[in-house]
């Protein structure tokens, strides 16, 4: 059931003819309360779509009713039209529900650049028949309406003593840190205030959606929400509500990972032995986004100096010539130089390990990417972006 699995919230996924598939294409989320609590955290990427300079605005003072969500079309770089498309969107939701615009949030995806009278109707009609056809189990249509080169939804719960956490999420490329890496929204029906939402939701983010790292390309329509309706009655322990919340994004991550255009190998870059935290994420990310050492996974080749020589442009505390790289278990550097033959690893499992000690201190990271194949390469050269 994903979003409405906690207590309080209503969703539905219809077909607005945004798609040419006539698959479904405009989502709503609705939060019926009694709280109306909501946080996001948004790209970073400088050129925002105009859906993110909207929900920036919205969200800012932590009151959330309703999220509406189109596929099909990013509206960004489509000038003001397409900031007054985002606008009257959220004004029709606004009307359809007897709330104020500014407490609906707006989110897109889709092909940058494009926009115009019929994808306005469209979208707007879209948000007029999805909010018809709001129940509390249509969660799944939603999940479905904001896919774009998604295989498959991907949705998940968490669920604690009398209060459940449920998101939905979208994104299959594009997806490379910024506060959020694609689109997701998530409920709950704990208790919270608006300062505990955003801060639950920043820390949890932090270590999951921040820590995926695909392909190194920032979207332009990255948003993660968090809708509160406090529906269950219950006020969790601050770490409680984090925990079950991070245990949640990095749910919706992993299947992120997994869904990732043309990948064959799922690959996670732990990192360990760092000065710092930061250290160790800035040393795992510079291994995700290097191309030599993503195509070697393709090709099933444990190349151990191609991770040496990524994480050796990094700024990060340690000694290139004391490092550990392992694959799959198999240790094939130690001290920076060779350990175990290269024969002794296996990298045809799509599950793909690489563990790198620092030997520099007691921090350590995980970073989510994906192998460089020829279906990627052909994906996005057939798909505008």
């Amino acid at each position: 059931m994903s979003v409405t699995a906690p207590q309080g919230f209503e969703a539905a996924g219809v077909a607005a003819g945004l798609k040419s598939t006539g698959k479904p294409d405009v989502a709503v989320v609705v939060n019926r309360g009694p709280l109306k609590v909501g946080a996001a955290v948004f790209t970073s990427n400088r050129a925002k779509a105009n859906p993110i300079m909207w929900s920036e605005r919205a969200v800012a003072d932590g009151v959330v009713e309703a999220v509406v969500l189109n596929s099909g079309g990013a509206n960004c770089f489509t000038g003001s039209f397409g900031f007054q498309t985002t606008h009257q969107t959220a004004e029709k939701a606004g009307e359809l529900l007897g709330v104020s615009s500014g407490d609906v949030l707006v989110c897109s995806t889709g092909l940058i650049g494009t926009g115009d009278e019929v994808f306005r109707a469209k979208v707007l009609t879209g948000t007029a028949d999805a909010i018809g056809s709001l129940s509390d189990d249509g969660g799944e249509d939603a999940s479905l309406a904001i896919m774009t080169t998604d295989s498959r939804p991907k949705r998940a719960v968490v669920t604690r003593d009398g209060w459940t956490i449920g998101g939905m999420a979208k994104g299959a490329g594009m997806l490379a840190p910024g506060l959020a890496t694609m689109l997701v929204v998530m409920t709950t029906d704990a208790v919270l205030d608006a300062a505990g939402a955003d801060a639950a939701l920043r820390s949890a983010t932090r270590v999951s959606f921040d820590r995926l790292d695909s392909d190194g390309c920032m979207s332009t329509n990255d948003q993660v929400t968090l809708l509160a309706s406090g529906a269950s009655g219950i006020a969790p322990d601050a770490d409680d509500f984090g925990s079950a919340l991070a245990e949640l994004c990095r749910d919706l991550a992993e299947q992120l990972q997994g869904d990732a255009e043309g990948a064959s190998h799922d690959i996670a870059i732990e990192v360990v032995g760092a000065a710092s935290e930061a250290d160790a994420v800035v040393v795992g990310r510079s291994v995700a986004r290097n191309n030599l050492f993503k195509a070697a996974i393709f090709g099933n080749d444990p190349n151990w100096g191609r991770v040496l020589a990524a994480i050796g442009t990094t700024d990060a505390a340690f000694d290139p010539y004391d490092v550990d790289v392992s694959f799959n278990g198999v240790r094939v550097c130690t001290a920076g130089g060779p350990d175990r033959p290269r024969e002794d690893v296996d990298l045809t499992p799509r599950a793909t390990r690489i563990l790198i000690d620092l030997r520099s201190g007691d921090a350590s990271a995980t970073i989510l990417t994906n192998d460089l194949t020829h279906d990627y390469v052909h994906e996005n050269s057939a798909y505008s972006s």
